[in-house]
Formats: C-alpha cells, sequence, structure tokens
C-alpha cells in the first residue's frame, strides 16, 4: 500500500479512520503536535479492540492510521488491531518516530507487530535526527522493507526555503532509489512548537493552523472527512491536534466515543452530518472559524441549513470525488508542502516519475 494510496483517500468521509494510541513517547522532540513524553494517557485497548473488531467486510474504513505519541510503545495493540482491521478487509498504516531503532536494528517485537501493517511511514527531520541518527533510521527502514512492506517517511522542516528539507529529501531520494515516499510538512505552532514556531516559521499559506486557505478566503476543507480517535477515546470529525485536545470537543465535530459507539454509527455521523457537509464541500473559514462555530448559532444554523438541502449529500461526494481524482500531490499542495508535493508520488511498484 502506497502512500499515495493513502493520501488520495484523505478527502473521502469515511475511507480511513485515523486511530492515537498513547501520548507517550520516549523522545522529547521540541516541534511535537501532541506535546508527548515520557508519561501521558493511552488510549483504552479494550475499546479499541472492539470498535475495530466491529469492522465488517460490508461496513470498514479502507484505511487505518495508527500514530501517537509512539504507537510503537503498544507493539501488542499495533499487532492486534492491524490483525482485526485485516480480518475485515482494512489496511493499516502505522506512523513512527523510530525511537526503537538508535543501533539500526528492529526488534523482534516491532517486527512482530507490523506483520499485518501495510505501510510504515518513518518521522525524520532536524529535531528526531538529535535523537536517533540518520543513518540507523535508514538501516532500520531499509530492514522493514525486505520483509516486503511499502515504506516512507514524514518529513517535517521549518518552511519551504529550509535548507534541512533539500538534505534530507535528497539523502532520502538517494538512499532508497525514489522507492520512498516522502511527506514534507512545515512545523506549526501547535504542541511543544506552540511558543516559538510562530515566530521562527516564514508565513507561508500552509504553515499556520489557520487551514490551507488565505486569510478570509473560504474554503472546501478535506480534513473534516475521516474520524480521529484522540487518547481518550473520543471520536472526533477532525484531526487538528486543538480539536483532538479540546475537552469539551466542540460539537458539531464531535462524532461519538469508541467505548460507545460502533463503526457504523460513527461512519454515519460523518457521512451525513450536515455542518460536516458543509464544512467539506464550501468551508466555514478558517480552523479557528470552524472551532469556534458552536459559539456562532447563526453561522452554525446556516451551516446546518446548507449541508441539509437535498442535492447536499451528491455535492459532498462529488467534491471527494473531485479530490481523490486530482491526486495525492494536488492535495498535499493545499496541506502540506507546495514545494515538495510530488515526492509522495515516490514508492512501490508502478511508481510516477517526479521531478527533481
Amino acid at each position: 500500500m502506497r502512500l499515495a494510496e493513502i493520501i488520495e483517500l484523505r478527502p473521502v468521509p469515511a475511507a480511513g479512520l485515523l486511530a492515537t494510541l498513547t501520548r507517550r513517547c520516549p523522545l522529547s522532540c521540541a516541534h511535537c503536535s501532541t506535546s508527548s513524553g515520557p508519561r501521558g494517557e493511552d488510549t483504552p485497548a479494550g475499546a479499541l479492540r472492539r470498535f475495530v473488531g466491529g469492522f465488517t467486510p460490508e461496513d470498514r474504513p479502507e484505511v487505518l492510521m495508527l500514530t501517537g505519541g509512539e504507537p510503537l510503545l503498544r507493539p501488542a495493540l499495533v499487532a492486534d488491531l492491524a490483525a482485526l482491521a485485516a480480518a475485515a478487509g482494512t489496511r493499516t498504516s502505522v506512523l513512527s518516530g523510530m525511537f526503537f531503532a538508535a543501533d539500526g536494528r528492529v526488534p523482534d517485537r516491532i517486527l512482530r507487530a507490523l506483520r499485518h501493517v501495510g505501510h510504515f511511514s518513518a518521522s525524520v527531520d532536524v529535531f528526531h535526527e538529535r535523537e536517533v541518527p540518520r543513518a540507523a533510521v535508514f538501516r532500520a527502514m531499509h530492514r522493514i522493507r525486505e520483509t516486503g512492506m511499502d515504506v516512507s517517511f514524514h518529513v517535517t522542516g521549518t518552511a519551504a526555503d529550509d535548507t534541512y528539507l533539500t538534505d534530507i529529501t535528497a539523502a532520502i531520494r538517494g538512499e532508497f532509489r525514489d522507492q520512498a515516499a516522502v511527506l514534507v510538512n512545515h512545523i506549526r505552532p501547535v504542541g511543544r512548537a506552540a511558543g516559538w514556531a510562530s515566530a521562527r516559521t516564514v508565513p507561508l499559506r500552509d504553515t499556520t493552523d489557520e487551514g490551507p486557505s488565505s486569510p478570509g478566503l473560504t474554503a472546501p476543507c478535506a480534513m473534516a472527512a475521516w474520524p480521529t480517535v484522540a487518547f481518550d477515546g473520543s471520536v472526533t470529525a477532525c484531526c487538528n491536534q486543538r480539536v483532538v485536545d479540546a475537552r469539551p470537543v466542540p460539537e458539531h465535530l464531535r462524532l461519538g466515543h469508541v467505548a460507545d459507539d460502533d463503526w457504523a454509527a460513527i461512519r454515519r455521523r460523518c457521512q451525513e452530518s450536515p455542518v460536516l457537509r458543509s464544512i467539506r464541500t464550501a468551508g466555514v473559514g478558517s480552523c479557528t472559524d470552524c472551532r469556534a462555530l458552536g459559539g456562532r448559532p447563526a453561522a452554525l444554523d446556516a451551516a446546518r441549513r446548507a449541508g441539509s438541502r437535498p442535492a447536499a449529500g451528491a455535492m459532498d461526494a462529488l467534491g471527494a470525488r473531485l479530490q481523490r481524482d486530482a491526486g495525492a500531490a494536488t492535495l498535499l499542495r493545499r496541506y502540506g508542502s507546495d514545494r515538495y508535493a510530488s515526492l509522495v508520488l515516490l514508492g512501490g511498484p508502478g511508481t510516477r516519475e517526479v521531478p527533481g
């Protein structure tokens, strides 16, 4: 399963499920969006197993993405969730900070956890490299590729002109001969970076928390398409870290809880919510505007009315299809780094030619 396949599904309502397994992480990267560290919440394991175990071949997400914190601090849970998902036909992807790879090896417990995983992605940036050397990460990723799994890298830099991004993307392409996709993002002022990133990041349109649009411009939001399981088991309609961490979750963005609801209920709420349809097809302004929608009754009511119109469901489906057909690189030009967006097309059989 290539990274581009996953990204292409991102605008499709309920085509994927994002699940955070823990806020714990052995690393202490200065830019961590979740402020993860040695201590933190573990998402309820029993509830997660029950929830994913409720997937069926007829009603399931296409992709289950496991993240954290560091999801591989819970290798048995990763293994169980991936196996349960696979039994229903859902493919699993794991994103790791590579804490286990400081010597370049991949412990057996990690390889066992990845047995049913279809895609593995490593976070690499200047902060991770201070704790896990680049050469060690590369060596470990080669070992994971030897199992037949497709791999990719999630790379973060301060801005498009960050020389680190030039260096690391060239190093990945050379080391893996363009057989590993690269998704490049810019640091955002959230989590541990909240106190410093805004001052050091070039204010490009895609580097702030205000979403992909320019200030004052309303645009459709693809990030309100996949349910996200937060650290306490709450399920939100948005992966924005401020939404994931907010308690209470803004009501229009709350889909339920893995301890109380099954996938069918979460999927139905995600796909059929009039407000979410409006957000996905027309937008409501910036991410800040969206989070505050519950405190603006007139705007909330307008979004609800627009999403309840007879053609709203068809428009939602059409918008998702058009974005999917436009491809992964087009989506990342809005939500990732425009300059490096085409690198998501690397990797795996049938890899398309990528410029530069």
